[in-house]
């Protein structure tokens, strides 16, 4: 399988009309176990050809699971590349320093000094985004930091950090609190124990503090994520520096163990891997990884629920809907947005504004009131018949107006954004950045959830 990713690291949408008759580079899913990809700052690396339409394939090369932009990370190497010692030397040294500075038991033990200082030294720093001892004072000493740091604050990190905003990298669009408390709610309707959260921080905080302040609750969560600041607020059982894109655990063996024991309890009853990859990210590699956990689990089940798979949901746009069930043919498509209701249309595939109905003559979704007699020949601008849309007279006309168009619901989208975010809770020494949030997941996958 293949996935065609353009130069500028944006990745087509199955069918679209722009990868037909194009250049690009696709994904090469490695069948030899025996070679082991190169590594590169955020594990194993993936393996990529570029393609031209109507040409044989180039050459094969290396390059990051997590970076779709080569000035993330810059790696590269051909595959049947051969590379000396010394080189071979300076990028285990580069990959050495790419590291987070502080090891995962450095932050644990950080942590249980932070808890015990009283109200008034507990600082975070904005710029670094690190909890501070006292010790770290004066280097920070410059830097924008924010005191009083209570326990409700160290219980919500998501709202302490500054989302990741590079969207190439590992852009972070939270889901708003109730998106998760609607699947909170549904987890334990449906039976729930455990959730693996696979790229969900918020979703994680939130089953955590609603465990700790309610007795009956009895759900609980293991955090994977490839954000490493969140190592400063959790115990090593509950999160895991993580990439999906690769199933690297970047702290190792006894990472790879606080995973598998947390599928693999109570031989693997009543848990359930929640995962909101990145907008863009490649639904290959997703697969993979995600198999890899599906067999980690399977490894704890008995002969008799050899059968069973583990249930899963994948939350993705709808339109790689197609792409994800060439994996998992047993996935199914459920509508779920905040505000608005959308409605999936089964002629269509497609989920649709409420106010569309399915046209028979068009063959797709539009408004009641739409003509379905569009202009069949001559100009699609002008609808003059002696020429085409590319020699209208008025094309430049209309590249204004469409432009114009598009500015206006731009500020419209971001005046909305902010009203979004006007309520947000603020420090009283410093005011916070406003943070992104996904607030209408676009679709989630349901994998055998009974």
């Amino acid at each position: 399988m293949a996935t065609l990713w353009d130069g500028s690291g944006a990745v087509e949408a199955e069918g679209s009309p722009s990868s037909r008759g194009s250049s690009g580079v696709e994904l090469v899913l490695s069948s030899d176990p025996a070679t082991p990809a190169p590594l590169c700052p955020h594990g194993p690396t993936l393996l990529f050809v570029k393609v031209n339409q109507g040409k044989e394939e180039t050459r094969r090369f290396y390059a990051c699971s997590a970076c779709r932009d080569r000035k993330d990370c810059n790696f590269f190497q051909w595959e049947n590349e051969k590379l000396s010692g010394a080189r071979l030397a300076a990028r285990e040294a580069h990959n050495r320093r790419c590291q987070p500075p502080l090891s995962r038991m450095q932050c644990v033990q950080r942590y249980l000094k932070f808890v015990e200082l009283p109200l008034s030294q507990r600082k975070f720093c904005q710029r670094c985004q690190q909890l501070l001892l006292p010790d770290d004072w004066e280097k920070h000493r410059e830097h924008q930091v924010l005191g009083d740091i209570s326990v409700a604050q160290l219980k919500r990190p998501s709202q302490l950090l500054s989302p990741l905003e590079n969207k190439k990298t590992n852009a972070q669009y939270l889901f708003a609190d109730r998106s998760c408390q609607f699947l909170i709610d549904l987890l334990s309707t449906l039976g729930f124990r455990r959730v693996l959260c696979v790229g969900t921080p918020r979703l994680h905080e939130l089953i955590r503090l609603k465990a700790s302040g309610d007795k009956k609750s009895n759900l609980k969560s293991l955090l994977l994520d490839i954000d490493f600041r969140y190592s400063q607020f959790y115990m090593e059982d509950s999160f895991c520096h993580y990439n999906m894109f690769n199933h690297h655990f970047f702290d190792g063996e006894v990472a790879l163990e606080v995973c598998r024991t947390f599928l693999q309890e109570d031989r693997g009853e009543g848990v359930i891997m929640v995962t909101d990859p990145p907008f863009g990210g490649l639904v290959e590699p997703l697969a993979v990884t995600f198999k890899k956990l599906i067999a980690m689990w399977k490894k704890g089940q008995s002969q008799d629920n050899n059968h069973k798979e583990l249930p899963i949901f994948w939350i993705f746009p709808y339109f790689f809907e197609s792409r994800i069930c060439q994996f998992f043919p047993s996935f199914r498509m459920l509508d779920y947005q905040d505000g608005r209701k959308w409605n999936h249309c089964f002629l269509c595939k497609k989920c649709v504004k409420p106010s569309w109905i399915h046209c028979s003559i068009c063959n797709h979704c539009a408004l009641p009131d739409h003509s379905c007699e569009g202009p069949k020949e001559g100009c699609f601008i002008c609808g003059e018949l002696d020429h085409k849309r590319s020699a209208c007279p008025n094309i430049s006309t209309a590249k204004k107006v469409n432009k114009a168009v598009r500015k206006q619901k731009q500020r419209k989208s971001n005046k909305m954004k902010m009203e979004t975010t006007k309520g947000q809770s603020m420090n009283h020494t410093s005011v916070t950045r406003q943070k992104k949030r996904r607030e209408s997941p676009s679709i989630s996958l349901l994998l055998n959830v009974q």
